[in-house]
């Protein structure tokens, strides 16, 4: 065994100060990291946010889907869809380069973009079954 000799109450205060600077600085450096974590990353200018990128896709979806129900050919369709896309992004006052910093904005964040499709396809399922019974009073009657 040693022959050292500590005085028991210095190392046990010194260690104890010790211990509370070191949890004190784990605590604040945990808060801290929390604090910025939760906090919204600020867009880059020009791009749309999640809403509003979500909102023009489903409008989008929902045009492609009438021209594919009009049994018109696959050539035709895309001619007749491209006024009215370019029509929508003007109504909503987006230019082309808007959508295409949002493109590479989004793609570049794949787990946002993962969202935004998520909010689509939850906004068209809901349509969707909305539109359901309205379909079924209509056959009834």
């Amino acid at each position: 065994m040693s022959n050292l000799v500590v005085p028991i109450g210095l190392s046990t205060a010194n260690l104890i100060n010790g211990m509370c600077r070191t949890v004190s600085f784990l605590l604040v450096l945990f808060m801290a990291g929390a604090f910025f974590s939760c906090q919204k990353e600020k867009l880059p200018k020009g791009v749309l946010s999640k809403e509003e990128l979500s909102a023009l896709m489903v409008n989008i979806y929902l045009a492609e889907a009438r021209l594919s129900v009009a049994m018109v050919p696959r050539d035709s369709a895309d001619k007749l869809f491209q006024p009215f896309q370019a029509k929508l992004l003007k109504d909503r006052g987006i230019s082309d380069s808007t959508m295409s910093i949002t493109y590479q904005y989004y793609v570049q964040h794949p787990q946002e973009l993962e969202q935004i499709y998520d909010s689509v396809i939850d906004t068209l399922a809901l349509r969707e079954q909305r539109s359901k019974p309205a379909e079924s009073e209509k056959k009834v009657e």
